[in-house]
C-alpha cells in the first residue's frame, strides 16, 4: 500500500499530475505517502520535476552518470543542497494550506505507523513491519533512481540515460 501511495501518488499524481482526484483524496494520499519515510509529496515532486528539467545533467540530483550508483542510488538524499529543492517547480501544489501543513511534518506520519506497528505486535512487528519494510520502499524507490537509468534498453533517444526495464 505504501508503494503505491510512492507510485501512484508522489510520482504519477503529484509530481506529473497524470489523474485528478478530489482534495480529501490528495491528503489522503500524501499521508500515506509520508508514511514510507520519503518525506512529504511537496519536496517529493518538487525533487522529481526538477530530475525531469535536468534529466542526466550535472544539474540533476540523482543522475549515475555524473554521481555514481551508489550516490544516485541513496547518497544524494543525504546531501543538504537536495533538502530545499526550488519551490517554484510545484506552485500548483502549494496553494493548498493541508499539503504545505502535511510537508512541514516530514517523518510524523512514518512515526505514528511505527508507533502503531509497535501498539499491535510490539517489537517484532515494529522491526518486520515497519523498519524492514520501509528499507525496501527505499531500495525500490532508489533503484528506479540508479538501476533504471544503468540498466535496460531505451527505445527512443531521449537525450538521458532513462531505460525500460521490464
Amino acid at each position: 500500500i505504501r508503494m503505491w501511495a510512492i507510485t501512484a501518488g508522489y510520482h504519477r499524481y503529484f509530481s506529473h499530475r497524470s489523474y485528478k482526484t478530489n482534495r480529501v483524496m490528495q491528503f489522503f494520499i500524501a499521508f500515506l505517502g509520508q508514511t514510507s519515510a520519503q518525506r512529504g509529496a511537496i519536496w517529493w515532486a518538487a525533487v522529481h520535476r526538477h530530475h525531469h528539467l535536468h534529466s542526466d545533467t550535472p544539474e540533476d540530483v540523482h543522475s549515475p552518470r555524473h554521481f555514481g550508483f551508489w550516490y544516485s542510488h541513496f547518497g544524494w538524499i543525504f546531501n543538504p543542497k537536495n533538502w530545499e529543492p526550488d519551490p517554484g517547480t510545484v506552485r500548483d501544489l502549494t496553494q493548498y494550506r493541508e499539503l504545505v501543513i502535511l510537508n512541514k511534518t516530514n517523518y510524523t506520519p512514518a512515526i505514528l505507523l511505527g508507533f502503531g506497528m509497535w501498539l499491535w505486535g510490539g517489537w517484532p512487528m515494529l522491526v518486520v513491519g515497519f523498519f524492514w519494510s520501509t528499507v525496501a520502499l527505499y531500495h525500490g524507490t532508489f533503484s528506479i533512481n540508479s538501476l533504471s537509468h544503468e540498466w535496460g534498453s531505451q527505445r527512443y533517444l531521449t537525450g538521458d540515460d532513462s531505460r525500460n526495464n521490464f
